[in-house]
């Protein structure tokens, strides 16, 4: 079983900082992408970053130059620094892991965390 558990939401000013966490725990061989989604009150939930075991990220126009995904590989954890931050950031963001092997041949397709709530005042 994995499980991912997210830290480090919270209330913020417009132009703060923030940086979430998110540990993956288990029987964990290794893990291809990990990433960040965010869901806003009344809309989809959509991508904010991932990065892969090699280190390629990709993010989301939105937040590029505001936001940075990293990882370490050793812990099983990700990582997102955001500042800058705008009111239009709020939402819950949820950590994703994809392609986790568990054992040897033998593979998680994705797992995703619960949640942190990150609000950004004006």
């Amino acid at each position: 079983q994995v499980q991912l558990v997210e830290s480090g939401g919270g209330l913020v000013q417009a132009g703060g900082s923030l940086r979430l966490s998110c540990a993956a725990s288990g029987s964990i061989f290794s893990i291809n992408a990990m990433g960040w989604y965010r869901q806003a009150p009344g809309k989809q939930r959509e991508l904010v970053a991932v990065i892969t075991s090699g280190g390629n990220t990709d993010y989301a126009d939105s937040v590029k130059g505001r936001f940075t995904i990293s990882r370490d590989n050793a812990k099983n954890t990700v990582y997102l620094q955001m500042n800058s931050l705008k009111p239009e950031d709020t939402a819950v963001y949820y950590c994703n892991a994809d392609s986790i092997q568990v054992r040897l041949g033998v593979y998680v397709k994705t797992a995703w965390g619960q949640g942190t709530h990150v609000t950004v005042s004006s």
